[in-house]
């Protein structure tokens, strides 16, 4: 194999565990060099992974200092005998790679180089790399002839070059699972903010606008909804902290979804030309995420009814369907957060046939509008992200509407 300090056995061991350790793209390829470079006590190491574009995406290097790296200038291209190793996939030895018909030459700051031993690094048919090694320690080429690379190290760095390939591509997986996992993070945000906080700067912004008709007729009227505005401000920054942090929704640990839903209606009523009704009968307290997607849901609908609709009436209804489904109670009562005999509930079937359930229904007698229309045209957030909520906890949403007939939200989730 080879003479140098680091050969053998263990010495390959810990560099395939080196390679391994790391995720990120950059840590990998660097490992990948300083262990090639040590292992076969040469000189110089780099390992290049080629662009679309006759460059390199990245070109990492051992053995340059970093003046010597700035000295030298912009990344090479690919070209001579880096492109015959990413374009041929053949391995390269030679004794003196300046002398090879294919040297391009290199800049003036770059350090002489004669050894030469470079593989490419591939995933079956893909060419990720090429990983090279110049100027094999402790021999002198005038004295000694020919390459000091022997065969036994290039079968090394072909080894490597394999568990490269392979250290690489996880690194890659791994950026890529980051990358989905923030976009993924993103979209979340999104439909917090959407559903959220807009909803309820939207409740501010109209009680704003009543407390500004009241302020010359009914001073002290005036300023309740100025109280309220700033209540609502105050719960708008706990929603969008919620929001950032993946919290439920304020309010909804304290009181539970149907006082929260009462409260949020009740501010709603007074502060639109709308009459906002709401009703609950027989609703007790159901496994967190549902109430927190049934609270969503229903303020989306509430807002796409306040806001687009011109609605004179809106009326939302949360009621049990089901086994049990005509018991009574206030609605209230045990559906604060760890009361209640069905609270540690979870629901995951679909609520077709489901033995018991919770319907949420919001229905307006506004201008109505063709749902088919709307999914063509690809609008509507809100209907998206209602959709989404209702599937994330195994329930179903049903959209009922025509133009002129008013707008039916229905939502229904297993358990209650």
């Amino acid at each position: 194999m080879t003479n140098g300090p680091r050969s053998g056995l263990t010495a390959v061991s810990t560099a395939l565990l080196s390679m391994s350790r790391h995720l990120q793209v950059r840590d990998v390829l660097k490992t990948i060099v300083v262990s090639a470079r040590e292992l076969l006590d040469a000189e110089y190491a780099a390992l290049g992974v080629p662009d679309d574009h006759g460059g390199f995406a990245q070109f990492v290097v051992d053995g340059v200092s970093e003046a010597q790296w700035k000295a030298i200038g912009p990344l090479p291209r690919q070209h001579g005998i880096l492109a015959a190793m990413l374009q041929d996939a053949t391995p390269q030895r030679l004794a003196d790679v300046s002398k090879d018909p294919r040297f391009g030459g290199w800049p003036a700051a770059h350090p002489p180089m004669h050894d030469f031993l470079g593989v490419p690094v591939a995933d079956g048919e893909e060419i990720l790399g090429a990983l090279f090694l110049a100027n094999k320690k402790g021999r002198d080429p005038a004295a000694k002839p020919g390459c000091g690379f022997t065969a036994e190290d290039e079968e090394l760095l072909r080894v490597l070059a394999q568990h490269a390939a392979i250290a690489l591509t996880n690194a890659r997986l791994y950026e890529r699972s980051r990358e989905l996992t923030i976009a993924g993070e993103r979209a979340r945000l999104a439909h917090e903010l959407h559903d959220a906080v807009a909803q309820k700067l939207f409740s501010l912004r109209l009680t704003a606008q009543a407390a500004t008709a009241l302020v010359d007729r009914d001073p002290a009227r005036a300023k309740d909804e100025l109280h309220e505005v700033a209540r609502l401000a105050a719960e708008a920054a706990d929603e969008l902290r919620a929001a950032v942090v993946e919290l439920r929704p304020a309010g909804l640990d304290e009181d539970g979804l149907v006082a929260t839903l009462r409260t949020q209606i009740q501010v709603l009523d007074r502060a639109h030309a709308a009459h906002v009704t709401f009703d609950s009968p027989g609703v007790r307290a159901l496994p967190a995420a549902q109430e927190e997607a049934l609270l969503r849901v229903a303020q989306e609908a509430l807002h796409n009814a306040l806001r687009h609709s011109g609605a004179g009436r809106v009326a939302v209804t949360l009621h049990r369907v089901g086994a049990g489904g005509g018991d009574g109670g206030d609605g209230e009562k045990g559906n604060k957060r760890g009361t209640g005999a069905k609270a540690g509930r979870t629901g995951g079937k679909d609520t077709k046939g489901c033995c018991q359930g919770v319907v949420l229904r919001v229905t307006d007698d506004g201008c109505g509008f063709d749902p088919s229309a709307v999914r063509r045209a690809g609008r509507h957030l809100g209907l998206v992200s209602m959709r989404d909520r209702a599937g994330g906890v195994g329930g179903g949403l049903t959209v009922t509407s025509e133009p002129g007939k008013g707008t039916t939200i229905e939502m229904e989730v297993p358990g209650g």
